[in-house]
């Protein structure tokens, strides 16, 4: 089979596709042929080596860890799914043309495989995020960096739970934060101050690390109602780092009832082959994303 990986740490050029043995569902786990993978921020992340202190990883290591696609073979102890099914979920080297899942559900009726592949860790970041900086139904949640895919998620999820949203993101992308109901203003130069002209802020999140801790800290006025997820450095500022995923078959469950009542869309902005993961890591980095990027098989 086809599969993306990389042989040592550094930027794009180090993946590669190339030809490996399939992999075998253990107990507890369900093959999938892959039709399209979730590309994440951890991905790139990942192939750079920032986790190797807390999470190391042996090289040649596959790549992704989202993906949707049509049960193959089902490990020993599993039940409720067969050969056949379309499931999305979380498990590991998605970018390849067969994957092992070990966190899956089945897919909402409606939804492509390319949109289901944008959902499972972006939903369980944003559950996550949303239960762990305690934000309580009337409060203010302010999101910086809210229209790539964990912003897009926790902003309809949190406006679902009656919380106000105030969303920073680039100009180009203002409505769009406004049409999942958030309150927007763009990043730059005095984004803070315009901010403050929006309402009082009650907890914040910073899901694009871009340096603004300290002014999510004084918008709030405690640290303890500030959460990272893209910032390594946020510790040494007295702000939580969120990155232990929690429980991704909940969150799987919680994105399959919010997608079916209409209450949960994130759109795919753009598509990529296997042969074009370089491509797709150097826009994720980029960043100014407006909804999810996947890798289609």
């Amino acid at each position: 089979m086809k599969r993306v990986s990389f042989a040592e740490f550094g930027g794009p050029d180090v993946l590669h596709l190339e030809d490996a043995e399939e992999p075998h569902a253990g107990p507890g786990q369900i093959r999938i042929a892959v039709r399209a993978a979730g590309v994440n921020p951890v991905d790139w992340r990942i192939r750079e080596g920032q986790f190797q202190k807390v999470r190391p990883i042996e090289l040649p290591a596959g790549v992704g860890q989202d993906a949707a696609g049509v049960v193959d073979k089902v490990g020993e102890g599993v039940d409720g799914v067969g050969a056949g099914d379309h499931v999305f979920g979380r498990g590991s080297s998605t970018y390849a043309e067969f994957a092992v899942l070990s966190a899956w559900a089945r897919m909402p009726e409606g939804l492509t495989f390319e949109e289901a592949a944008g959902y499972p860790s972006v939903v369980e970041t944003a559950l996550r995020v949303i239960r762990e900086v305690g934000v309580r139904p009337g409060q203010t949640l302010l999101v910086s960096g809210a229209s790539g895919g964990v912003g897009s998620a926790v902003l309809q999820i949190a406006r679902d739970r009656g919380i106000t949203v105030i969303g920073t993101a680039g100009a180009a992308n203002q409505d769009f934060l406004r049409s999942l109901g958030a309150l927007a203003t763009t990043y730059g130069e005095g984004w803070a101050e315009r901010v403050r002209r929006l309402g009082r802020v009650d907890a914040a999140l910073d899901l694009a690390g871009s340096g603004v801790i300290r002014e999510l800290v004084d918008l709030t006025g405690d640290r303890q109602r500030v959460i990272s997820i893209a910032d390594l450095g946020a510790p040494e500022l007295g702000v939580r780092y969120s990155g232990v995923t929690g429980n991704v078959p909940q969150a799987l469950a919680e994105a399959v009832g919010l997608i079916s009542q209409g209450k949960l869309h994130i759109p795919v902005e753009k598509s990529y082959t296997l042969a074009e993961a370089a491509a797709a890591h150097i826009d994720s980095q980029a960043g100014h994303t407006c909804g999810r990027r996947v890798v289609v098989v």
